[in-house]
């Protein structure tokens, strides 16, 4: 399209939302609405859908809003699922009334993780936990009401802000000598930097004279499992630490996790021209972006 593409964006302050509108920003030719929690309050779908619906000039939504505590979500499945599903629902149907396309992001726990190669987005869905079964729901409500849509399914997502495995690791590698960790779950660490600019890309195309539609992964590319994901924390940063492995049934969490979380990049690559950068060296950007906040 020409002229000014005018964006939605659901989500600011979390690790993907802050990204995506510093991603967004670059382009001088979008001009995106930012709604955070006080303004779009996910728990009620009911405003979800107003809140597109009464948007003025309107070319596209992006969401990057979801509850992600995967663990806590055991406990919590109604209120992960009411955020995941039911308001991805809302905002579906307003996209559909209003004739507009929707970005939205899902994760690699759609899939159960016994596949022994990369997965590919044909590939039969299973989610082990319910964070998996609510973002699968709510991918699946978007497809039921809004052809025009993208799903974006990722892997391991962390960034310079908030907490994450990074963060963590960086603690943990600070105080310990040694640090245990899973060594039998693989997967691609993303950063979310990355992930922005990925759907800042896709923004441009779907809203274009032929956009093309459907589900997609993005990752950064590579693999490793997270112990190797906390080692290369280490060496990168400079610790001392020992990232120690353990197998995942030394350390046993609420919501079982897949083995293999491991994403075929290919499709994304022929369709919208995304090459993934590798994750280390996304690591080492993101770690130099912590360095500059401390000092």
């Amino acid at each position: 399209m020409t002229g000014t593409l005018h964006v939605l964006q659901f989500g600011r302050s979390g690790q993907l939302g802050s990204e995506l509108v510093t991603a967004l920003s670059k382009d001088p030719g979008i001009r995106a609405t930012v709604l955070g929690r006080a303004e779009a309050d996910f728990t009620d779908p009911s405003k979800i859908e107003n809140a597109v619906l009464k948007a003025g000039a309107l070319d596209l939504v992006v969401n990057a809003v979801a509850y992600t505590a995967v663990d806590r979500a055991e406990q919590e499945e109604a209120l992960a699922h009411r955020v995941n599903a039911d308001a991805v629902e809302a905002m579906a149907r307003a996209c559909a009334a209003r004739g507009v396309p929707l970005i939205h992001v899902s994760t690699d726990y759609v899939y159960d993780g016994a596949k022994p190669g990369p997965y590919v987005e044909s590939d039969p869905t299973g989610p082990l936990n319910a964070y998996g079964r609510t973002k699968l729901a709510g991918e699946n409500r978007i497809r039921e009401h809004l052809p025009a849509h993208v799903i974006l399914r990722t892997s391991w997502v962390y960034s310079a802000g908030g907490r994450n495995f990074v963060s963590t690791m960086l603690r943990l590698g600070g105080e310990r000598d040694e640090v245990r960790v899973v060594d039998d779950q693989y997967g691609a660490p993303t950063s979310a930097r990355d992930l922005a600019e990925a759907i800042a890309v896709i923004a441009r195309q779907v809203t274009g004279p032929a956009p093309q539609f459907g589900t997609f992964h993005y990752a950064d590319a590579g693999e490793t499992s997270w112990c190797g994901f906390a080692a290369e924390i280490f060496r990168q940063a400079g610790l001392k630490a020992r990232a120690v492995p353990i197998p995942a049934a030394e350390y046993p969490t609420p919501a079982r996790r897949p083995a293999n979380s491991r994403l075929d990049l290919a499709k994304i690559s022929r369709i919208f021209g995304i090459h993934p950068p590798a994750w280390q060296a996304s690591l080492t950007r993101v770690l130099a972006g912590i360095k500059e906040t401390r000092a």
